[in-house]
């Protein structure tokens, strides 16, 4: 029943191959190509990652649920911070055999000069966040009060800023002095402050939707006037928790993101490398992270289109 369900979700594609653009790179999960000089055509392949380590099976399907995800959020939050969509249509930049490829998983950008690091928010403490807390009490230095739960808020939202990995290396956290003094005090300020507000509103609004977004991470780049800018993906469940709510006033946890595979590698005992990567994953578990990520893409969004 399984395998068959799977097979319903249609050929997955885990990489696109664009002949009439040139390829920049590809990441954990997006193609990036250029278009001239000041854009950038983005698609989300159906890659999957864990722990910073691409695996071997994608998952059918999970490029188009996130693209439809960070456009939703996009729309919603640019009354706070402008993002890098042209709003132009992506595939009118591709030859007319690719538009496939391209179709429904794809963002038409600005180009930007990126900000090195990662910007992280929590509302709970969960991931790495935890381990450390567990050991020091401390979340990227920041002291929290003792005995918290992973269930429980924290009093309010806390910043943790890490570094931004190259694909196969880990995203290191680290304290905000540190970010200061790599972008500078009155940026990382601004990119703290605003990291904060987009993730206040989008927690009030997840909320109406029965979703606790316990925590995400942001990345922001500059444009051609320095202004901070809101880029790559955001509050899917490739880069956020999502736990349903009423599961979370109960104690419990149920995720509407990638906890099946990471539940799964824990339970193999490998949690990196190359090791990982090579994993062939059961059936279940990519249907697993399938269907968490089509909840919540109807959850917060609506019906897929």
């Amino acid at each position: 029943m399984t395998t068959s369900a799977l097979a319903a979700l249609g050929p997955a594609v885990p990489a696109t191959h664009l002949h009439s653009l040139p390829l920049i790179a590809r990441g954990k999960v997006r193609d990036n190509y250029a278009v001239g000089a000041d854009r950038l055509l983005m698609v989300a392949s159906d890659r999957l990652s864990a722990f910073d380590v691409v695996m071997k099976a994608p998952v059918p399907g999970k490029g188009r649920l996130l693209t439809q995800m960070a456009l939703f959020w996009f729309e919603q939050l640019r009354g706070i911070v402008p993002n890098h969509l042209t709003g132009e249509v992506p595939e009118s930049v591709v030859a007319p055999d690719e538009v496939a490829q391209v179709a429904g998983r794809s963002m038409l950008v600005k180009r930007l000069t990126p900000l090195p690091c990662e910007a992280v928010v929590r509302g709970y403490v969960a991931g790495s966040g935890w381990k450390e807390y567990q050991r020091s009490g401390t979340v990227c230095g920041i002291a929290l009060p003792a005995g918290l739960l992973m269930t429980q808020p924290l009093p309010a939202p806390i910043f943790t800023p890490a570094t931004k990995a190259a694909v196969g290396d880990h995203d290191e956290n680290i304290p905000f002095a540190q970010l200061e003094a790599l972008i500078g005090a009155p940026r990382a300020a601004e990119v703290r402050d605003t990291a904060l507000r987009i993730f206040e509103a989008a927690s009030r609004y997840a909320l109406t939707r029965g979703i606790v977004i316990a925590d995400t991470k942001f990345e922001f780049g500059l444009d051609e006037a320095g202004r901070l800018t809101l880029m790559d993906e955001v509050l899917t469940p490739d880069s956020s928790r999502f736990w349903q709510a009423d599961e979370l006033a109960q104690g419990r946890i149920k995720a509407y993101d990638k906890q099946p595979l990471r539940d799964w590698l824990a339970a193999t005992g490998v949690t990196g490398g190359a090791e990982q990567a090579a994993l062939d994953l059961p059936d279940e578990v990519v249907l697993g992270i399938h269907e968490r990520y089509a909840t919540a893409q109807r959850l917060l969004c609506g019906e897929s289109r």
